[in-house]
């Protein structure tokens, strides 16, 4: 069966002032994946989010979610939003809001069991004003679900969770998408993006300049990660040609290396330390990718 776009957006633009936020901006959404919208902050992310749910009007191009204009009601109640910053009021308890949420929805989701299904009813009630950071995020999440979305926006979802409520988000998120519900996730966890995405969406000064799966994208960077135990600094290496990352994570030393410049830089590194251990060399992951095309897009 073809894929179906339940997000379009062709040729779009949105200025503010002197700042061109979008600039010809191209994305769709199928029906049943999860699309990874990633970039460094001012990109335009959040300008696009905005653009698709009606929040602003674009300057000039094309939006459409399913099939009809952003803010349309019948559009809006096939939607789920988890955005950045959002208000709650801090006075009632988890499940009052929850219910008050699913209560706009025609066939939304029973309260108990988008509790139940977000693993949130320990915390139903509690008031949300009383709740941590990251249980905020939390019930954010299960109100998002609450209309049984077909489109589920999710900005950040993760930010302030514990590695544990992350993982747990993740399977939630894996099931969303298993049972047909099409998912567009902006994230700075670029771990998150790797593991969750269909397709990854690179936009840089309000353009796409890479998309594919993470695969693609990141085969399509001409780099290697060395990964070593040395004791040469991650300064000293980071100035050599060819290293576009040097950082020292858990007493590892990684490299990011032009393919060009590989066989120099592991000749290099066993001609600078011969105490040298547990050389390995691999194609670059999506966080590599990720930081070479944004730097490659800066000027």
């Amino acid at each position: 069966m073809a894929s179906v776009d339940l997000a379009e957006m062709e040729g779009v633009y949105k200025r503010f002032g002197d700042t061109t936020a979008l600039d010809g901006f191209d994305l769709r959404v199928r029906r049943g994946e999860l699309v990874a919208l990633l970039g460094e902050n001012g990109a335009g992310k959040t300008t696009a989010i905005s653009l698709m749910l009606g929040l602003q009007t674009p300057d000039a191009g094309q939006i459409r979610m399913f099939g009809l204009p952003p803010g349309d009601m019948e559009a809006r109640r096939r939607l789920g939003v988890m955005l950045q910053e959002v208000f709650m009021a801090p006075e009632l308890k988890v499940r009052e809001l929850v219910t008050l949420f699913a209560s706009y929805y025609p066939d939304g989701h029973d309260p108990d069991e988008i509790l139940r299904m977000t693993n949130t009813d320990s915390l139903g009630d509690r008031r949300y004003g009383l709740l941590s950071g990251g249980q905020k995020r939390q019930v954010q999440f299960a109100i998002a679900l609450c209309g049984k979305p077909e489109l589920l926006f999710l900005d950040e979802p993760t930010v302030g969770l514990d590695v544990q409520a992350r993982q747990g988000l993740w399977d939630i998120v894996r099931k969303q998408v298993d049972a047909g519900c099409s998912i567009l996730l902006t994230t700075h966890y670029l771990e998150e993006a790797e593991a969750l995405a269909d397709r990854i969406v690179v936009l840089a000064k309000g353009r796409v300049v890479k998309s594919g799966t993470v695969k693609e994208v990141t085969q399509s960077i001409s780099t290697r990660r060395i990964t070593c135990t040395s004791r040469l600094t991650a300064d000293e290496v980071g100035s050599w040609p060819g290293v576009a990352i040097a950082v020292v994570e858990n007493g590892s030393l990684k490299l990011t290396v032009d393919h060009a410049e590989l066989e120099s830089t592991v000749s290099r590194l066993l001609e600078r330390d011969n105490t040298l251990g547990d050389l390995s060399v691999s194609q670059a992951g999506l966080a590599d990718a990720f930081v070479k095309i944004t730097q490659e897009n800066r000027l």
